[in-house]
């Protein structure tokens, strides 16, 4: 059974009628848990919920501390290229949008890969836009295994290929695989989809499930936050994420919970989450998913991150830029607007200073000819 099926289970459910029922009783139960249901889990990012946000943090922390301790691992994204086959209206990589498009060859990866490397950052996270004539599985290919030379580990964070592309990029040296069904909600997501290959829905969505079989050994889930109804799609990140934990329990789970930023074009945001939502979720998705690994990147602010470090978070980025080519050429139109512009150095500092161990190097994969 596909994860499809797990959300058709739930056409027609209506969330924040359910949340509405929920009482400060059930939230008081369900906080001192060991094991969370998915319908734990949701009563948990009710309004009733909100009113206990100091004990579902402390619980959070709690929880974090003993799976991870206090290490925050670190990374940083790298665009090689930002051509792209999709209309998708909230993104700024869109190809309908005269945007300045730029795709580097295999000599300008190599130069951005030596000088992002040059920071001691070890974690990579590699990104394109979705043009599969443009980054094609051959470009993808030698792209990722001049990539692996530089970085211990490489995450993709690309176009949904099928099982035999996952496992030509896995033997090239990608281990993780970072993507976003943007919404779970079906019909919404046919229309803001309805030009280019990201139409397929169901492609999409049992993505992570093919790099699983593939051989990746990290997988990282969630929605675009501001699309669609923020609690549904939070239940449907977190069963999305169970899904997968349960079917390859060998593979590191992780989810994410990118809210819309600024971009080209004038894209209305509907569905706006505030920052107490945010920390609702996620102090939720720590107690339900206690070993998962919970990434805020630098869509939001710095004292943002900041202080929600404590409460649930284990990987984070730094040095950050969401163009193509940016660390070493003039660079290409941004994907969209970053809130923390810090620097790698200055991120390790200031989480040591919060009393974090900022891992940097932490995997080594070794081939057998």
């Amino acid at each position: 059974m596909s994860f499809t099926k797990e959300v058709e289970r739930f056409d027609g459910f209506d969330f924040d009628a359910y949340c509405a029922s929920v009482t400060k009783n059930k939230v008081h139960s369900i906080i001192n848990k060991e094991h969370l249901s998915e319908m734990d889990f949701l009563a948990l990012l009710s309004d009733c919920a909100s009113e206990y946000i100091e004990e579902m943090a402390q619980r959070s922390h709690e929880i974090t501390r003993k799976h991870f301790g206090n290490i925050i691992y670190m990374f940083t994204p790298f665009y090689i290229s930002n051509h792209c086959q999709n209309v998708c209206p909230y993104c700024s990589f869109a190809r309908q949008h005269h945007i300045a498009r730029k795709h580097l060859n295999f000599d300008e990866i190599r130069k951005e890969a030596q000088c992002i490397a040059a920071n001691g950052m070890r974690h990579i996270l590699v990104l394109t836009g979705e043009s599969s004539t443009t980054a094609s599985l051959d470009y993808l290919e030698k792209a990722v295994s001049i990539i692996r030379e530089y970085f211990s580990t490489v995450a993709i964070e690309i176009y949904p290929l099928d099982n035999n592309g996952y496992s030509i990029l896995s033997k090239a040296g990608a281990d993780t695989l970072t993507i976003y069904q943007e919404t779970y909600n079906r019909p919404l997501y046919e229309k803001l989809h309805n030009g280019g290959p990201k139409s397929d829905y169901e492609f999409r969505i049992n993505a992570p499930e093919r790099g699983c079989q593939a051989g990746m050994r990290g997988v990282t889930v969630g929605a675009l936050f501001g699309l669609h109804n923020w609690r549904s799609e939070a239940f449907f990140t977190a069963a999305h994420a169970a899904y997968i934990q349960r079917k390859f329990p060998s593979v590191e789970i992780g989810v994410s919970f990118p809210r819309m930023r600024p971009l080209a074009g004038d894209f209305e945001v509907k569905h706006a989450v505030s920052d107490r939502q945010f920390v609702q979720m996620m102090t939720a998705m720590r107690m339900f998913l206690p070993t998962a690994g919970i990434t805020v990147s630098t869509r939001e602010s710095e004292e943002f991150r900041n202080s929600i470090v404590k409460l649930g978070v284990t990987k984070m980025s730094a040095g950050v830029s969401t163009e193509v080519g940016a660390h070493t050429d003039k660079p290409s139109t941004s994907q969209f607007e970053i809130a923390d512009t810090r620097s790698v150095d200055k991120m390790k500092s200031d989480l040591t200073d919060m009393g974090f161990q900022p891992v940097m190097h932490d995997w080594n994969r070794k081939y057998v000819a």
